[in-house]
């Protein structure tokens, strides 16, 4: 499969309260969601029917991603809210620029209180890359901040497998951002970039909010493809089980060989029945 540029990725996008709760409904336990690229295809077939299937299995919430081109801001907050989802986050590029105005004013309109993005594979090449890319960033997080909501910095790859003079690219981006930016920790990309996605989280302690959690062989950022939850080579147990301040565990399978809402079953009963994800008690099977 040819690979996605990171900016190819945009969309506002959700309801609920916007900002993350800060446990589950188990003392300290993350809450479970769905990251909504998992299910694009079927939610613009069908945005309302494909969030009460996700609401079913038992998660409690989703990122947008995709659907307020689609659907506009308005009727994706709605269906959210009539599914019982909470919106834990909206992918939505840094509000930065000419545009800034327009994605805060979806935003706004979608509910969303946190907002994530994330920088270009080539702002990964130079320390003066991160430094102009770290601003685009921070500029967000200002005008973010202005309209109550906060900014979130998504990993790939490149931040981790990136060292100039010894130092690790993530580190001197983490540097270089403004200290209201939080941090939502891709696992899968930081392992394929070369880290330990637990010794991360315990280096980003209460600035962690929100993880994307997804599995498979951690080998190729293009053609991997996604396994369910607990079936690939990541060790799940030890990631999420290190002290944080992560408040969501969101689920995100790019790529599948089975059928999309089954993994999403399985995943669901490996977090929630391993006690390391928090689901909903109206879980319909």
């Amino acid at each position: 499969m040819t690979e996605v540029p990171y900016s190819e990725r945009s969309a506002p996008g959700q309801p609920g309260s916007g900002q993350p709760s800060a446990a589950g409904t188990s003392a300290g336990v993350p809450r479970l969601g769905v990251m909504m690229y998992t299910v694009l295809e079927q939610a613009r077939a069908d945005l309302e029917g494909t969030l009460d299937r996700v609401a079913a299995i038992g998660y409690q919430g989703v990122e947008t991603y995709g659907l307020v081109e689609e659907f506009g801001p308005a009727r994706v907050r709605d269906a959210i809210a009539s599914a019982g989802l909470e919106l834990s986050s909206a992918h939505t590029p840094f509000p930065a620029g000419s545009r800034a105005a327009e994605i805060l004013d979806a935003s706004a309109e979608l509910g969303a209180g946190v907002l994530v993005w994330s920088m270009e594979r080539a702002e990964f090449d130079s320390p003066e890359a991160i430094r102009r890319g770290a601003e685009r960033v921070n500029e967000a997080a200002e005008r973010a901040a202005a309209r109550g909501m906060t900014i979130a910095y998504h990993n790939h790859f490149a931040e981790f497998s990136q060292f100039f003079d010894g130092r690790q690219a993530y580190d001197l981006l983490l540097d270089e951002l403004d200290e209201r930016v939080a941090v939502e920790l891709d696992a899968y990309w930081a392992v394929l970039g070369g880290a330990d996605p637990a010794e991360v989280l315990q280096r980003l302690g209460a600035r962690a909010r929100l993880l994307h959690v997804k599995d498979g062989p951690a080998v190729s950022y293009a053609d991997d493809v996604m396994v369910p939850i607990g079936d690939g080579q990541i060790d799940w147990r030890r990631v999420l089980t290190t002290p944080s301040g992560l408040r969501w565990h969101i689920v995100e399978l790019e790529r599948l060989h089975i059928d999309t809402f089954a993994a999403l079953q399985r995943s669901y009963d490996y977090l929630t029945g391993a006690g390391l994800s928090a689901g909903s008690a109206r879980s319909v099977r």
